[in-house]
């Protein structure tokens, strides 16, 4: 079930995750790597997010990404039996939604591995995430995707800003015709909130983080630098999509 001008959080540990829920959210795409783009979570914070949102008494509310590497969205099988896999154990965690995105090398949707990730999704939202920007046709792909039973897709409309690309996430509102829901996301600043979800978007999608400098690091350990959900961030998102109403 989805939720009518809906803000989504991409968080990636169980702290953005009580912020999300807290804020105000509508959901989140739960992942890891979000400085490569976004890749699976570990089954652990998987588990943990949908415990805090199963206490708070929100439904509706765990989206996981299922990406099993960084790079380009061509898979092989070993990858595709990976992220299979994946969306099994998540759904079998309780997730309310996974989010997938696998392309040919021609730039295509992989119809059979988006459909073989839709069919192990069983009843949880399937919604396919940014690979829908770079395929070769976006009007076809959105065809092929409604007929594979994908609930939403996440796009900037191609450009490198959702603000860049609202004429074309309009024409993707259009193109629709409300057989899947449009989500934009991509660079997306809150004050463009408003002007995107009255042009006719479902939802939009956004980080809302902020960097922050942790303790001691060193060699084998990374930058002492990380990432963390912005709760402020977050609850002016959620009044930017209530001003829109307005």
């Amino acid at each position: 079930m989805s939720a009518t001008r809906a803000v989504e959080i991409a968080v990636q540990d169980l702290e953005g995750v009580r912020t999300a829920l807290a804020a105000g959210a509508d959901r989140i795409e739960l992942c890891m790597g979000l400085g490569l783009g976004g890749l699976t979570p570990s089954i652990g914070l998987i588990e943990c997010a949908v415990d805090a949102a199963r206490e708070a008494g929100v439904e509706d509310f765990v989206h996981v990404l299922i990406r099993p590497r960084g790079g380009d969205f061509v898979y092989d099988e070993a990858e595709l039996q990976t992220a299979t896999r994946d969306v099994h154990r998540a759904v079998a965690a309780g997730v309310d939604g996974v989010v997938i995105g696998a392309l040919t090398r021609d730039g295509e949707i992989d119809l059979s591995a988006t459909e073989d990730l839709v069919a192990a999704s069983q009843d949880a939202d399937v919604t396919f995430h940014r690979a829908f920007d770079v395929v070769a046709n976006r009007r076809q792909a959105l065809d092929r995707l409604a007929d594979l039973g994908v609930l939403r897709v996440l796009t900037s409309g191609g450009a490198p800003t959702c603000a860049e690309g609202v004429d074309s996430l309009t024409e993707l509102v259009t193109l629709s015709d409300n057989r899947v829901e449009i989500m934009a996301g991509g660079g997306l600043r809150v004050e463009d909130i408003p002007v995107l979800l009255d042009a006719g978007l479902d939802a939009v999608h956004l980080s809302a983080r902020r960097s922050v400098t942790g303790g001691s690091s060193g060699p084998g350990g990374g930058i002492a630098q990380f990432d963390q959900t912005d709760a402020e961030i977050v609850r002016a998102a959620v009044a930017a999509r209530y001003a829109g109403e307005q």
